[in-house]
């Protein structure tokens, strides 16, 4: 059985993201939540709590509403661009320099280990 976690409209570029994403992609819950809580990049956190809500989602969906963070698989874990805040910054001569603030959406799919067999 498997549940997935959304979080939208993050205040961070996808790019650096998906940086982290790649890390945790294919772990069991507990690990991945032990390298999100010790890495120093700035979605760290954000990425945290989306898995803990990803995997609160599958704990909810199972009739005995146990499972151990070990038994948990990330299956799934990708970031989509989501829309650019366009911003113009003061230049010379009257100029004016284009400033694109990012955003990102955040989709993490955790599955049982136990289903796949």
């Amino acid at each position: 059985m498997e549940a997935r976690a959304v979080k939208r409209y993050i205040p961070t570029s996808p790019r650096k993201m998906r940086l982290l994403v790649d890390l945790i992609r294919n772990m069991n819950v507990e690990d991945g939540l032990n390298t999100l809580k010790f890495s120093k990049k700035h979605p760290a956190k954000v990425v945290e709590l989306t898995l803990l809500s990803a995997y609160s989602n599958l704990v909810g969906k199972l009739d005995t509403g146990r499972l151990d963070k070990k038994e948990v698989i990330i299956k799934e874990a990708f970031v989509n661009g989501g829309p650019v805040m366009k911003r113009m910054l003061p230049a010379p001569q009257g100029r004016a320099y284009r400033i694109r603030k990012r955003s990102a959406h955040l989709t993490l799919v955790v599955e049982n280990i136990e289903a796949k067999i």
